[in-house]
């Protein structure tokens, strides 16, 4: 568990400018959204993007999104090898290299001697790393072996191969296992809980998506530059993703390319109000904060407003809901104030329509927008949608009834219907009478 306090117009984000534009690490998450949807779209608009935020920037982030792809093993991150891309963009050819070693460095600009220059244009590497499956189609890179006909250089040459060849797999959409990413980045989601595949059968069907996704809960607890798994492994999974997290500790350290962090506390409703507005709408929310149960609950009402029909709100650990330090019971299992009792409370809004007499229950807007909840052990995971499909019948006995009494009802509904459809058929020809001639 991670601590977290102590006591889109057409489906696409629309963020507009606030006092929060003075961080220059929001006005780069603002540059790579554009980058991300304008990869879907023609080339003349992707185009355009790049020109405004400038070529030599889209290449640099480019390359700092196939690193962060890239899974060199240890072996391979030792190895001293120097890797340059030359993308040709508006008639020009922009050179940046990576150094890989114990930690691999970009550098914009030609290398000295690199090991392999890979060359692409610079509009197809952003649709292959930034677009959708349907547009991420991209020309097949070049590739150029430097001293692999010198056997003098061989054995540095054969070491960029497999170094090559991992950066180059950031160009495609590659399977992965989140209980792997979790084991990797040092999330806690499949090991001390096992949350990853509860995640991968609701959250495969939207990694092609442009999405915002906010986790409640970085980890690490006071020492800023703790914590973080998971927002590493939500950033590997959802590749055209922003992810951003809250603490209430600051974790600025841990931010980079697509992960923001944020301080700030669950248990203020206002923040996340204020958060969201600035953020949203938000397609995924996930609260891995400070499970105490009066902070899960009112970090519910400032969020799941501002999640987007078709997304989603997880709540993670709900074992705290049993536990009174958490502000939970093992006896009182329906009690509002507790996690689990509020979030049977929302079963019962799922199914507004249904209450007997309908005056009985008025659908608040959590009602009318929770379209589905799924539970698991210790995990709750709710869809966001529209949910007024309404209830069945009136004739369909809501209490135990004789068969006469149904047959009665059967035939008051039909009476009705047969009313009805007069009356409709009056409305379209108001001279016609049983008396008028038609001749």
């Amino acid at each position: 568990m991670t601590a977290l306090t102590g006591q889109h117009e057409n489906g696409r984000h629309v963020n507009s400018p606030s006092e929060h534009d003075s961080d220059p690490h929001e006005t780069d998450l603002r540059r790579i959204r554009a980058l991300i949807l304008a990869a879907d779209g023609p080339e003349e608009q992707l185009a355009a993007v790049i020109r405004s935020a400038g070529a030599e920037q889209t290449a640099a982030d480019l390359v700092d999104e196939l690193l962060s792809r890239a899974d060199l093993s240890e072996q391979l991150a030792a190895a001293a090898v120097v890797v340059q891309f030359d993308l040709a963009f508006d008639g020009r050819v922009l050179r940046h290299h990576l150094l890989t070693g114990p930690k691999a460095e970009h550098r914009a600009g030609p290398a000295d001697e690199p090991g392999a220059t890979v060359a692409l244009d610079l509009l197809d590497l952003a649709r292959a790393v930034f677009g959708a499956r349907h547009t991420a189609g991209h020309r097949t890179p070049g590739i150029t072996w430097h001293g692999i006909e010198d056997p003098a250089r061989l054995m540095t040459a054969l070491a960029a191969f497999p170094v090559v060849q991992q950066l180059l797999r950031g160009l495609a959409e590659q399977p992965l296992d989140l209980a792997e990413l979790s084991l990797r980045h040092g999330s806690d989601k499949w090991g001390l809980h096992y949350y990853t595949d509860h995640y991968a059968r609701h959250f495969t069907p939207l990694r092609d998506r442009p999405l915002t996704i906010l986790e409640l809960g970085i980890g690490g607890y006071a020492d800023p530059a703790a914590g973080g798994g998971s927002l590493q492994m939500w950033k590997r999974f959802f590749r055209r993703g922003l992810v951003y997290g809250v603490d209430v500790y600051d974790k600025t350290a841990l931010r980079e390319q697509r992960i923001h962090t944020v301080q700030g506390d669950q248990a203020d409703p206002a923040f996340l109000t204020a958060l969201a507005e600035r953020i949203g709408p938000i397609d995924i929310v996930i609260d891995d904060g400070s499970h105490y149960c009066p902070d899960v609950i009112a970090a519910f009402g400032a969020l799941f407003p501002h999640v987007v029909p078709g997304g989603l709100y997880v709540i993670e650990d709900l074992q705290t809901s049993y536990w009174p330090g958490y502000g939970g019971s093992s006896e009182q299992l329906s009690d509002p104030t507790t996690s689990m009792g509020f979030l049977k409370q929302l079963l019962d809004g799922l199914n507004h329509a249904e209450h007997e007499p309908p005056t009985t229950h008025r659908p608040s807007g959590t009602d009318r927008t929770l379209a589905g909840a799924h539970f698991y052990h210790n995990l709750a995971v709710l869809d966001k949608g529209r949910n007024e499909e309404g209830t069945l019948p009136a004739w369909i006995p809501r209490r135990p009834m004789s068969a006469e009494e149904i047959a009665g009802a059967r035939r008051a509904a039909e009476q009705q219907a047969a009313e009805q459809q007069a009356g409709q058929q009056a409305e379209q020809h108001p001279g016609a009478g049983p008396d008028q001639d038609h001749s």
